[in-house]
């Protein structure tokens, strides 16, 4: 059983467009874990930018980050800001004009390491801006980005993250603001996870639950990268610890979203689409269950509805398995059979099978799942 979530100050995101249907989004608190992304298109073609920001959105994306380093950059920002359909983040590092510059524009979020500015009034001017603006702050501090004197004194380690975040968040609390998240992502699962550890550790012993953002940085390519994220992420996930989070794929950003939303469903975190199992190959199989999947995967695409599909590739598990599925699918040689909790619906030649199973599909969503209705033609 999952354990109970760390209690966390809720955050709230907005894009400050002055538009009353300005899509919002709320990290901690009893909210629930909100999936994130980033851009990987010059930020200075809003346009390019604003496709990437759709294209996400459309894939179930919450909150995206886009990089402001110059002011080309920055002269971009408000476009996209008004013409998001989630709150923008603004990547901002060492240079305080493209942080105020970020503010103006209005942003939902900064991720600022205040310390990497270097000059206190410098600082203070961005920090009491982003305060009067309500814009929140996430300190995000990787393991390539530790303090010199901290990394020199603890090394690459969990303890030099945290401490390093932590000098960070001192600084924002300085200048009165206490809308933070925090995160602090390793290339590596154990130091991350020992890290998001120690910081929840230490954030309960301060008083201050500021809500978490989770991330292995740098995780690598599609299928190590997806890996490394769903073992670390969805241990802390699993621990109760974690608010917010983000799979970094060296891969199109598109990819990391449905991985995001794949860890939090198999947690029971959220619901999103269908949640599909599918029995692995055998030499029971009279059909090849990768094609039989594939094709339930397409159909799957076409809904949002949380529905639990089984795809088996014989009936020895088939009406098994489907009593744990809203439906479920057994091919055989030129047939197949489907059920509906475990109870035969019927066989169907295999040229008939998917149009009968997209059918109970349907009838599902509006017996169980009548928020969804809209998807297949009814009203709400």
């Amino acid at each position: 059983m999952i354990h109970l979530r760390r209690k966390s100050k809720p955050v709230f995101l907005q894009n400050k467009t002055g538009k009353p249907d300005a899509k919002s989004v709320w990290i901690g608190g009893d909210h629930p874990v909100a999936v994130q992304s980033m851009t990987t298109t010059d930020t200075a073609d809003a346009d390019a930018t604003l496709e990437q920001v759709y294209a996400l959105a459309m894939e179930g994306c919450e909150i995206v980050r886009v990089t402001v380093k110059d002011p080309p950059d920055a002269a971009g920002l408000p476009a996209i800001v008004h013409r998001s359909p989630v709150p923008i983040v603004a990547d901002i590092h060492f240079d305080h004009r493209m942080a105020l510059a970020a503010i103006d524009a209005g942003v939902a979020k900064l991720r600022l390491n205040p310390g990497n500015i270097r000059d206190p009034q410098k600082v203070a001017q961005v920090v009491t801006a982003a305060k009067q603006r309500g814009i929140p702050v996430r300190v995000g501090v990787n393991m390539g980005s530790l303090a010199p004197d901290l990394e020199q004194q603890h090394g690459h380690t969990a303890l030099a993250m945290v401490e390093s975040a932590l000098r960070h968040v001192a600084m924002l609390e300085e200048h009165g603001h206490d809308d933070i998240v925090i995160s602090l992502k390793a290339h590596d699962v154990t130091t991350t996870v020992h890290a998001y550890r120690l910081m929840d550790a230490r954030l309960r012993e301060r008083n201050t639950p500021y809500p978490l953002h989770l991330g292995i940085t740098e995780a690598g390519l599609l299928r190590d990268g997806t890996i490394k994220s769903s073992i670390g992420l969805g241990i802390l996930l699993f621990e109760g610890i974690g608010d917010t989070l983000r799979v970094s794929l060296a891969a199109d950003p598109i990819e990391e979203v449905p991985v995001c939303w794949s860890i939090l469903k198999s947690l029971g975190l959220r619901e999103k689409g269908f949640e599909i199992t599918a029995c692995p190959s055998c030499g029971r199989a009279e059909i090849s269950v990768l094609e039989l999947g594939r094709a339930v995967e397409a159909i799957a695409k076409q809904y949002t509805a949380p529905v639990k599909v089984a795809v088996m590739g014989c009936v020895v598990n088939g009406p098994g398995e489907s009593k744990m599925a809203d439906v479920g699918v057994a091919g055989g040689k030129g047939k197949g059979a489907i059920y509906r909790a475990g109870e035969l619906v019927g066989t169907f030649p295999e040229e008939e099978l998917l149009g009968a199973l997209r059918l109970e599909i349907e009838k599902v969503i509006a017996e169980k799942y009548p928020q969804y209705a809209h998807e297949i033609g009814m009203p709400a």
